[in-house]
């Protein structure tokens, strides 16, 4: 067989589709879990059921909500937890979430924003983004006049509000990078 036949062109083309095809599998079983968006999270990490809550303190940090320093912000609950080294919470506040949720898991931040203009068309301050969903940015933030009025359900909106002195404490503490647990 000579290197122009068909039959040598059709097996070059075999084993590269072969070599190509072993590497992304082995590529895409060493992305690690705080990465994988596709499958956000392994279930020893973060329950995906809602995580049980201390009755008798109800703002308690949940157990199953990740490990290490980490901001963890329930979707049932409506809360937000600032846990540093230690597991120890930092800070913990209600927050009045957009109309978009992101799905369980963990995340990581994306990008953030002094100042800018909300989707819902409220300046807001200290913008925190660790998910996209649907093309809607989600992330943590504050309204410049302090609101945190209920969303419009007509207006597919990301921003969790919490008030201006949360946004300043979640500001300092999420940096680029950092992770998010999102809970039930």
């Amino acid at each position: 067989m000579t290197s122009s036949s068909p039959g040598f062109v059709l097996g070059l083309t075999a084993a590269a589709l072969v070599t190509v095809g072993f590497l992304a599998y082995q590529a895409s079983a060493n992305v690690p879990p705080e990465l994988d968006h596709a499958h956000p999270a392994s279930p020893s990490d973060v329950s995906f059921t809602k995580a049980p809550r201390d009755r008798r303190h109800p703002v308690a940090l949940p157990s199953g909500s990740g490990a290490g320093v980490r901001v963890v912000y329930s979707l049932d609950d409506n809360r937000i937890w600032l846990v540093g080294t230690g597991n120890k919470v930092r800070r913990t506040f209600a927050v009045a979430p957009g109309s978009v949720d992101p799905a369980p898991g963990t995340y990581r931040v994306t990008s953030r924003s002094n100042r800018v203009t909300g989707t819902d068309g409220t300046p807001i301050e200290h913008v925190v983004r660790f998910a996209n969903v649907g093309g809607v940015a989600v992330g943590f933030s504050a309204a410049v006049d302090g609101s945190t009025p209920p969303p419009d359900p007509r207006v597919r909106t990301g921003g969790i509000r919490g008030s201006r002195a949360d946004g300043d404490a979640m500001w300092s503490f999420a940096t680029i990078g950092h992770k998010v647990v999102v809970i039930r």
